[in-house]
């Protein structure tokens, strides 16, 4: 029996070559309104820096223009970034926003740095970059801070991030390797598993498995939940879905080399002659995507889901045309069963 899935948006406001970066965010902005429409359940933003192809920089104010031009469904961060900020600082970001948006606010966090090294630098300067040895403290501190429950001995013990809250946003972690799985198994939190990284082959599934096995529950979470994010590209044929796939594929190159640009289109894409180093490098770290027509993308999103025991997949979906993106999310809500406006 094929499972029920709960479809949510992981958006990084792709910028395309020729476009502006202002171009890329009015898109996120329609496409919200869109994914609202659609049925999907959250609306979650990334953060990147120092990526001419990314324009999704600070999800704490996208996330507060995106909630304002939507009315039901959640809207997140597919994460902050907390290593490179003040927990407390955070706190009093995500507090406001779920005073101005109450029950509609996610805080993704991971500790990725979202850019190179050098970058990492100039968010911490004048100081030093932070050891993400503290991240978990950072964690615990940021629940702490958003739930009034700092301890009397915290050297902060009674410093508040803004006026009290009925409610507190949903804190998820985030992540593509055993230590956040663990650490939000440690912690009581659901965790979100970034299959379209690619970056742990086929071990997925084994990492959200530990975080369940391990998994204790809290006053937050009585049971593990967790989800995962997967890239997509849908079409109405799998040649069309191929053709602006190519574009992601080139991009991947250049983001190897450490050269990230806007994206080509797929005519440019798809007329790029494949070096056998190239090859070599796209066979040792495929694109983990699920692309095709709507029958082919829905076979793909039940073997992921099956695979890893959850029902709640969260879609990637980066291409150069907006009108093909707004399709790939219209055939992927259709043929899951999404209820428009539910």
């Amino acid at each position: 029996m094929a499972r029920v899935i709960e479809l949510s948006v992981v958006e990084q406001s792709p910028v395309r070559q020729g476009g502006s970066g202002r171009e890329a965010l009015l898109e996120t902005l329609e496409l919200a309104e869109r994914a609202e429409a659609l049925g999907y359940r959250r609306f979650w933003v990334a953060e990147h820096h120092n990526l001419p192809s990314i324009a999704s920089t600070s999800p704490e104010i996208l996330i507060g223009q995106i909630a304002a031009r939507t009315q039901n469904i959640r809207v997140g961060s597919g994460g902050v970034m907390l290593p490179h900020y003040s927990a407390f600082k955070v706190a009093e970001n995500f507090r406001m926003l779920e005073l101005l948006y109450p029950g509609r606010i996610d805080l993704g966090l991971g500790r990725a740095p979202g850019g190179d090294q050098r970058t990492a630098a100039a968010l911490a300067h004048p100081g030093r970059i932070r050891d993400v040895r503290h991240y978990p403290e950072q964690v615990v501190d940021l629940m702490g801070f958003l739930e009034d429950t700092i301890d009397s001995a915290h050297p902060f013990h009674g410093l508040r991030p803004g006026p009290s809250s009925p409610t507190a946003p949903d804190v998820w972690l985030l992540g593509s390797g055993i230590d956040s799985a663990h650490l939000a198994a440690e912690i009581g939190l659901p965790f979100s598993y970034a299959h379209f990284f690619g970056t742990a082959g086929d071990r997925g599934p084994a990492i959200v498995e530990s975080y369940r096995r391990h998994f204790r529950p809290s006053a937050r979470l009585a049971e593990p939940r967790a989800n995962i994010a997967v890239q997509v590209l849908c079409a109405d044929t799998e040649a069309e879905a191929e053709r602006h796939a190519s574009s992601l594929r080139v991009a991947r190159l250049n983001m190897a080399r450490g050269r990230p640009t806007g994206l080509l289109s797929p005519e440019e894409a798809s007329a790029h002659e494949f070096s056998s180093e190239e090859l070599a490098f796209l066979e040792r770290a495929p694109l983990t995507s699920v692309v095709g027509d709507p029958e082919q993308v829905h076979a793909g999103l039940q073997a992921l889901a099956d695979a890893y025991e959850t029902n709640d997949v969260g879609v990637v979906t980066i291409c150069y045309e907006f009108a093909a993106r707004v399709r790939s999310y219209e055939l992927v809500a259709k043929v899951c069963g999404l209820s428009p406006e539910a």
